[in-house]
């Protein structure tokens, strides 16, 4: 089984990567493969809304990434989306990548269907929720399972790696993992 990070910040090595690694611990633990997916240093380009993704199972466009982490996600058993909160939402690279992403999942119908998604969430201050709403209704807008933690899938943190000090969040992204590995090992099972 395999499952992909896309780490939604402008940064490499974010605060935002942090929590998709330390979900990762927990799915390596049970013999999960892994793999991290940055849009730092790329620009994905907003959806043009042509349609002519139908039947084709990705995007024609080929002028960014979108295509290659694309046909990562249907290939995977499981998908985590991480992004920070830019005013109170997704980056912009995570918005232009769902509305791009929902429109070939609309014109393929089940492309992601009972995959397994989990978002997570690195914030300063507010609108965490937003932006775990905006992700998770990605899921299951695509008929995919999400997986859950005991809290919101969230970390508090302004400066890279501050949210390593954010224990409960930390707690939190283990359980997350924990979780999503179970969630997995039972749909396969």
């Amino acid at each position: 089984m395999k499952v992909i990070g896309v780490n939604g910040s402008a940064r490499k090595e974010s605060n935002t990567a942090l929590l998709i690694e330390k979900v990762f611990d927990e799915l390596k633990e049970a013999g999960i493969e892994t793999e991290l997916i940055q849009f730092a240093g790329m620009v994905i380009e907003p959806c043009k809304a042509c349609f002519a993704c139908g039947g084709k199972k990705n995007c024609i466009h080929k002028k960014d990434a979108f295509g290659e982490i694309f046909e990562k996600m249907t290939e995977a058993d499981g998908i985590i989306l991480g992004s920070p909160v830019y005013s109170a939402n997704i980056s912009a690279n995570m918005q232009a990548f769902l509305e791009r992403a929902a429109v070939v999942c609309d014109m393929n119908q089940g492309i992601l269907t009972h995959k397994v998604g989990a978002a997570v969430a690195a914030v300063r201050r507010g609108g965490a929720l937003q932006t775990i709403d905006s992700m998770n209704h990605f899921f299951l807008n695509h008929e995919m399972f999400v997986a859950g933690s005991t809290y919101w899938n969230i970390a508090y943190g302004q400066m890279p790696g501050d949210v390593l000090k954010d224990e409960e969040g930390m707690v939190n992204m283990k359980n997350l993992g924990q979780n999503m590995a179970y969630l997995l090992n039972a749909l396969k099972g």
